[in-house]
């Protein structure tokens, strides 16, 4: 019976040569996609910083089906079952791929709140399958010994802390966290939108009602400049993705950016000390993934640790009360979403007996749900405290006169009425003077630019 022609991996070498050899253009391929994504998150770095917006919201590196498109090959190393993985070079790309991916799963979860409801669905389902794909195939590779306990043979670090093994259950685990960190900002996005709406209009009634009863004596330009001060500061703190970045949970995947690159630190500071031996099929094309995998890991931890502090400041500092760690308190709106499921009724089943057994079960199910969103939510709460701590212990270790001497710039460069005008989730939450401060300044900067440029289409109407 004659059969097929197929690879034998135990064959000769020039076969085993012949097949590998399109593996090393794959690797390179794999590279040239994790730098689109570099090149995204720079962009959108400098689109936060010539806006003055330090809390980066996501203009170019989204979640959408093209960037899940990109990010797969990007992480083929990881899904990668059939390769050997078998020098010390070879296991820290691979496992640095993960880094990566924690990275921009933290770096693009502003980008949630830009979605309507239905892409929002679809594109947390498909990060979702990519994820869990990801962590069920680096187990496997545990498993079958591609990821194996291989150690430094510098003596200085050869120890158990930099098990290849550990390190990738670490990765995972940090991993899955932020998956289900990204998918509980996702249940509440939704609810936030609607207060935010609620909020803006109740706020533009104010407005309108204040412009009938403004004295007389200012001029005509300085009103036109206090209105559109409010509805600026209306329309930056309104934006979703601007409350989606200064929440507890984007702030807790900031710091967990921060330890996802310490780890990778550690990790590369002897990962070159090594004999640089690509013994794997991707060969001479993996040193090009750990180093735009790196470059990724750095470029991506920016943004998060960004938006843990531009909300922070000397006010919060200075005022420090018991207020600040109530971090058990479990607002409303974070479980909204998951109530409305859970009160909302079948009509799709025709049987009582069977509706009544699937709503039991729908309301058990989305009673865990609840639960588990309040855990996560307190978590991430705790979490977000430590660059508050930070800033306290900077605070504290300045000259007092500094500290007030900032407070009372940054107070007297502000309006105290444009207070009023901030949009937020719930009452409870107060804006950093230095965030609204910024947020004045950004549209000063503006006014500035366009008073410099002139209009070509007024000149030729003029002419």
């Amino acid at each position: 019976m004659s059969t097929l022609g197929y690879f034998k991996p135990g064959g000769n070498n020039e076969d085993q040569d012949k097949y590998g050899e399109p593996m090393v253009w794959i690797g390179i391929y794999v590279a040239g996609a994790s730098l689109i994504c570099i090149l995204a998150m720079a962009a959108d770095l400098l689109h936060g910083f010539r806006n003055k917006k330090l809390w980066f919201p996501c203009k170019y590196f989204s979640l959408n089906a093209a960037s899940i498109t990109v990010i797969t090959i990007a992480m083929k190393l990881p899904v990668d079952l059939s390769s050997e993985m078998p020098s010390y070079m070879d296991q820290a790309a691979k496992l640095g791929s993960l880094a990566f991916m924690c990275t921009m799963m933290a770096n693009f979860m502003p980008s949630l709140a830009a979605m309507d409801n239905k892409a929002l669905l679809q594109n947390v389902i498909g990060l979702s399958i990519l994820v869990i794909t990801m962590i069920v195939n680096i187990h496997i590779d545990i498993y079958t010994g591609v990821i194996k306990h291989i150690h430094s043979n510098i003596s200085r670090v050869n120890s158990s802390v930099f098990d290849f093994v550990m390190i990738a259950y670490v990765y995972t685990a940090i991993m899955l966290l932020l998956l289900v960190i990204t998918i509980a900002s996702s249940l509440t996005i939704p609810t936030s939108k609607e207060i935010l709406e609620v909020k803006y209009q109740t706020t533009n009634r104010t407005i309108l009602t204040d412009k009938q009863l403004q004295h007389t004596q200012a001029s005509k330009v300085e009103k036109l400049r206090q209105h559109v001060r409010k509805y600026w500061v209306m329309a930056e703190t309104g934006s979703p993705q601007f409350v989606m970045a200064i929440n507890p949970l984007s702030t807790a995947s900031g710091v967990i950016c921060v330890i996802v690159l310490g780890l990778k630190l550690s990790v590369l500071e002897i990962q070159f000390r090594e004999p640089r031996v690509y013994k794997s099929v991707y060969k001479w094309s993996i040193l090009f993934i750990v180093i735009t995998h790196f470059i990724g890991v750095l470029m991506g931890t920016i943004a998060p640790i960004f938006r843990c502090f531009s909300v922070l400041s000397f006010k919060l500092v200075t005022k420090w009360n018991m207020t600040y760690l109530m971090v058990f308190k479990v607002e409303k709106h974070w479980t909204q979403k998951l109530c409305e499921w859970k009160q909302s009724r079948m009509h799709f089943l025709s049987s009582d007996r069977l509706r009544t057994l699937v709503c039991c079960l729908k309301g058990i199910i989305i009673s865990l749900c609840v639960e588990l969103q309040k855990v996560i939510v307190i978590y991430c709460k705790v979490i977000s405290l430590i660059p508050t701590v930070i800033s306290i212990g900077v605070a504290y270790s300045l000259n007092n006169r500094l500290v007030t001497a900032l407070v009372v710039s940054e107070t007297d460069n502000i309006e105290v009425d444009l207070s009023n005008y901030v949009l937020h989730n719930h009452d409870d939450m107060d804006l950093a003077e230095k965030t609204l401060r910024r947020i004045t300044n950004s549209m000063n900067y503006f006014i500035l630019s366009a008073e410099k440029e002139q209009s070509k289409e007024l000149l030729e109407l003029l002419e």
